[in-house]
C-alpha cells in the first residue's frame, strides 16, 4: 500500500474522533470508557463504543481462540497474527465506517495492546509486530490514547477468574505495563497517562478535559 493511501486513513482526514483506552488488566478501562461515552452522548455527539479483540462477528471467534484457557499453548507469532486479523476486521466493519460518518469512536484496547502484549509480553521483535499491526489497521492512529497505569498487584491479581492472557504470569504483565508507559513517552502529545487508582470521577474529569479540544470539528446530532 502506498504512503499516500495510508495517509488517507489518518483520523484527521476521515471526519470523526478516535479515542483509545489502554493499560493492563483490571485497571478500570471499561469504567472509564463508559463514563466518557456518557459524557459525549450528553453533549450531543454520536458515540460508538467498541473494544478489541472481538467486537465483530469475525473478531468474536478470534477472541474466543486467543483468550480461552482451553486453547492452551500457542506460538507467539500465531497469537500476534490472530490479533492483527481481529484489528483488520474491526477497522473494516466498525471503526472505519463510524469515523467516516463523523462519529466519536471510543475503543477499549487497540494497536498499543498488541505492541505491549505481543511485543513486550511475548518478547517478539517490536518492529515486526508493529509493522503487522500498522498494516492490519491501515495505519489508522487514534487522536488520543489514554493509558491507565497501576501497579501489578492492583490489577490482574485482583481478578478471581482469569483468561488465557491474564494467567500468563507476573513477569509477562510487568513487561506489558512498562511497555505501555514507554509507548506513551515516545509520543506524549498523543497520550494521556493517568494513575488508575485515582477516583473514577477524577480520572473521568481529566479525560474529558483532554478530549474536549478534539471535538471542535465534530458535528453534533
Amino acid at each position: 500500500m502506498g504512503q499516500d493511501k495510508e495517509k488517507a486513513w489518518r483520523v484527521s482526514t476521515v471526519g470523526g474522533v478516535f479515542i483509545v483506552f489502554e493499560g493492563g488488566d483490571g485497571v478500570g478501562k471499561t469504567t472509564q470508557v463508559e463514563l466518557l461515552c456518557e459524557w459525549l452522548a450528553d453533549a450531543g455527539h454520536e458515540v460508538v463504543k467498541t473494544f478489541e479483540p472481538g467486537d465483530s462477528p469475525v473478531g468474536a471467534m478470534i477472541r474466543h481462540i486467543v483468550l480461552d484457557p482451553a486453547t492452551g499453548e500457542m506460538s507467539p507469532r500465531a497469537e500476534a497474527l490472530l490479533y492483527a486479523a481481529d484489528k483488520a476486521q474491526h477497522i473494516f466493519s466498525v471503526v472505519g465506517p463510524a469515523l467516516r460518518r463523523g462519529a466519536v469512536v471510543v475503543c477499549d484496547r487497540y494497536v498499543d495492546s498488541m505492541l505491549a502484549y505481543q511485543g513486550g509480553g511475548r518478547v517478539l521483535q517490536l518492529e515486526d509486530v508493529e509493522r503487522i499491526a500498522r498494516w492490519a489497521t491501515e495505519d489508522l492512529q487514534p487522536d488520543l490514547t489514554v493509558v491507565l497505569d497501576a501497579e501489578l498487584s492492583d490489577g490482574v491479581h485482583a481478578k478471581s477468574t482469569k483468561d488465557r492472557l491474564e494467567s500468563a504470569g507476573d513477569l509477562f504483565h510487568e513487561r506489558t505495563r512498562l511497555f505501555f508507559l514507554d509507548l506513551a513517552r515516545r509520543a506524549p502529545q498523543r497520550y494521556l497517562v493517568l494513575n488508575a487508582r485515582a477516583s473514577r470521577e477524577e480520572i473521568a474529569a481529566q479525560v474529558a478535559a483532554r478530549v474536549a479540544p478534539l471535538l471542535s470539528a465534530v458535528a453534533r446530532r
